[in-house]
């Protein structure tokens, strides 16, 4: 298979016309810094996603953590020096190193193949007297029973952080994965659902805990949560200098004006490819691709592809024939990230029971998801090439 013309990449241009004038004009009025566009980007977006009170920072991994500084703080004392974390082992770095940053200590959980989120019976297995809280992350978009992981989660006392950035607009049963925890975090880097170019936010049901952020968002200065800015020097707390700019909220909120055709866009766009791929059963034994469950209605971060086979190079082979053909791939999310060389660098304790989360790091590759329609020419493109690949 011959390919001069296409190719597919990760992620395609996000930005129109009217994204780009949303930021001249903040660049025009002269005040860039966070302000007045921020302030109404968080609004927005607590009443079109969050429902609870909303924080913009420089990025989703910003919002995770400042989250943990939160629930570490003099002033919330949730967590103190050494509680337990249980994370997936399916996950992304900013996910795991605010937990090490705020002197917690982190437990990999497996996952579940059919959902690439936490195993929930491991999860239960994994609880012990230490555990403090669970840092969900929902890989690609999808998530797993919701409402036992949050039953689960009162029942033994155990704050719930949902890591958003992959999943803005995702539902279980009608509700907006991100409104289930105590806390969650969203991502709005180039590649994501929504871009701001660089950004993230983060949500809580709690207006203590939002001020507290604020705080911490903005050098623990009180001014940040004081309308006597101009006057109040006032240092009530540790901080950070973790805000965003109003060129980035301006963009922010241009872009979740169309939150709801993006969201079609990638679910049309998805069901298409995948679709496509499956169509020929005499490719059936060597891939699968996650289905949704009913109880979901998920947009998908990208389209995880998981190979069976048990040759160890098998999707290095695939992976990069496919890169040879124009099309991108990337290992999901970290893969597993206990695998990874900086989790020996911080000595952090590994269990020897994630063969899920092992099996998916050797199998598992994913490729773009575009928020403009993909078109049969290129969805045709696709299947070949994949077809060719394997």
């Amino acid at each position: 298979m011959k390919n001069n013309t296409i190719n597919y990449p990760l992620t395609n241009t996000v930005l129109d016309n009217n994204d780009i004038k949303s930021a001249i004009k903040v660049l025009k009025s002269k005040w860039i810094t966070m302000g007045r566009e921020t302030l109404k980007f968080e609004n927005t977006f607590s009443r079109q996603i969050s429902k609870n009170h909303s924080i913009m920072v420089n990025s989703g991994s910003s919002a995770n953590l400042l989250i943990f500084q939160c629930l570490i703080n003099p002033m919330v004392k949730k967590l103190k020096q050494n509680d337990e974390i249980l994370i997936p082992a399916i996950c992304w770095s900013t996910s795991l190193w605010p937990i090490v940053q705020s002197g917690l200590q982190p437990k990999f959980v497996d996952i579940d193949p059919n959902t690439l989120n936490i195993d929930i019976n491991d999860f239960e297995k994994k609880i012990t007297k230490k555990t403090k809280a669970l840092m969900l992350v929902h890989a690609l978009g999808n998530c797993g029973d919701m409402n036992k992981i949050v039953k689960i989660c009162k029942k033994r006392n155990i704050i719930l952080i949902e890591d958003t950035c992959e999943a803005l607009g995702s539902k279980h049963k009608g509700k907006q994965l991100g409104t289930f925890g105590d806390f969650s975090s969203y991502s709005f880097f180039y590649s994501h659902h929504i871009t701001s170019g660089e950004g993230g936010m983060i949500c809580t049901k709690s207006s203590i805990y939002a001020n507290i952020i604020r705080t911490l968002r903005s050098h623990g200065w009180q001014r940040a949560i004081s309308n006597k800015k101009s006057t109040n020097w006032s240092f009530i707390n540790s901080g950070f200098n973790l805000r965003p700019t109003d060129i980035s909220a301006s963009i922010g909120r241009s872009q979740i004006k169309k939150l709801k055709n993006i969201i079609k866009i990638r679910q049309t766009n998805f069901n298409l490819i995948r679709n496509a791929l499956l169509s020929d059963n005499k490719y059936s034994d060597k891939f699968y691709i996650v289905k949704e469950n009913p109880n979901n209605s998920i947009v998908w971060f990208g389209v995880p592809i998981i190979l069976k086979s048990n040759d160890n190079n098998y999707k290095n082979r695939v992976t990069k024939k496919l890169n040879s053909f124009g099309i991108d791939t990337r290992p999901l999310i970290s893969g597993n990230f206990a695998n990874q060389p900086a989790v020996k660098l911080y000595n952090l304790k590994i269990n020897n029971d994630l063969k899920n989360a092992d099996f998916i790091d050797k199998n598992s590759f994913f490729i773009g998801l575009h928020n403009t329609k993909t078109n049969i020419k290129i969805i045709n493109f696709i299947k070949k090439a994949f077809y060719a690949s394997l």
